[in-house]
């Protein structure tokens, strides 16, 4: 049982003080959505690729190009990694993104990478999910509070390998599509976007929870590249996340990620974001 401390007698007073928002997002560079809409206009489809179900698939998207990942056949969620494609050490940084925007993103929301690049990696344009908000129990859609399924913690709790957890799948795509060894490739997997799984914290124990998307045929989640960019998605074996996860219980589907070009008018006053301007000396 854990040991439940003694409440002081100015307990109520020190649970009443004013929240604190960390960071003072209104000075936080802004995309010109407007821009980008304009854009959206004029979008041609350039490639697509089917991302199997439990298994994940590799895509490279240049600067200034849109992507979506669109529900094709039934319910299900996916596992985002994104990497600058020409330096795999700057990546998807879930954390800051979450403590720059919220614990689930949207439209006009931006997925920023890691220190010490921290700069915008691509910006959602369109979300069809975003009429869902966050529900009675507080769940939302596009979680950056999760990482991924891994074989790691499932043997951890099940005393079992599964090998198509999400890590497992990302290493696979990543090693065949740079042609790393595995292990190395399994370096370069990072805590994920959780693309269209309902997730939030239980209202009593706060426990990280899961529940059924309502991703259906059609919905897609839309990106512009700010950078050159290395994807990385698995359909995960939770299907849509209603009842299990890292097994084969769950009934799965496919995931399109679909490419487009703008015309280049359309984007004539737009450049790729630059990496962060800290100077790195760290007070020495």
């Amino acid at each position: 049982m854990r040991h439940q401390a003694n409440a002081p007698q100015d307990a109520e007073q020190r649970r009443s003080i004013r929240p604190v928002v960390c960071y003072a997002v209104e000075t936080l560079p802004k995309p010109d959505m407007a821009l980008y809409e304009k854009a959206r206009t004029t979008l041609k489809k350039i490639e697509t690729i089917i991302v199997p179900a439990r298994e994940a698939r590799c895509f490279e998207v240049k600067a200034g190009q849109f992507f979506r990942i669109s529900s094709i056949e039934g319910p299900q969620v996916g596992d985002l990694n994104l990497w600058n494609r020409h330096d795999l050490n700057e990546r998807f940084f879930s954390g800051k993104t979450r403590a720059l925007h919220a614990t689930h993103v949207t439209t006009g929301h931006r997925l920023w990478s890691s220190l010490p690049a921290l700069r915008p990696m691509a910006t959602i344009t369109h979300d069809t999910l975003g009429w869902y908000g966050f529900d009675q129990d507080g769940g939302g859609i596009h979680d950056v509070i999760g990482t991924r399924c891994d074989p790691y913690t499932n043997r951890l709790l099940k005393g079992n390998d599964y090998h198509h957890c999400c890590h497992s799948n990302l290493t696979r795509a990543l090693a065949d599509h740079r042609q790393l060894p595995l292990l190395e490739a399994e370096m370069h997997i990072h805590d994920v976007l959780n693309v269209f799984m309902c997730t939030g914290f239980t209202h009593d124990t706060h426990q990280y929870f899961m529940k059924a998307s309502p991703v259906r045929p059609g919905d897609f989640i839309e990106f512009i590249a700010e950078i050159d960019l290395l994807g990385n998605l698995s359909a995960c074996p939770g299907g849509d996340c209603g009842q299990s996860h890292s097994d084969d219980v769950a009934i799965c589907h496919p995931l399109a990620i679909e490419i487009f070009e703008a015309d280049p008018k359309s984007l004539e006053n737009w450049a790729p974001q630059p990496k962060n301007a800290y100077s790195r000396t760290h007070g020495v």
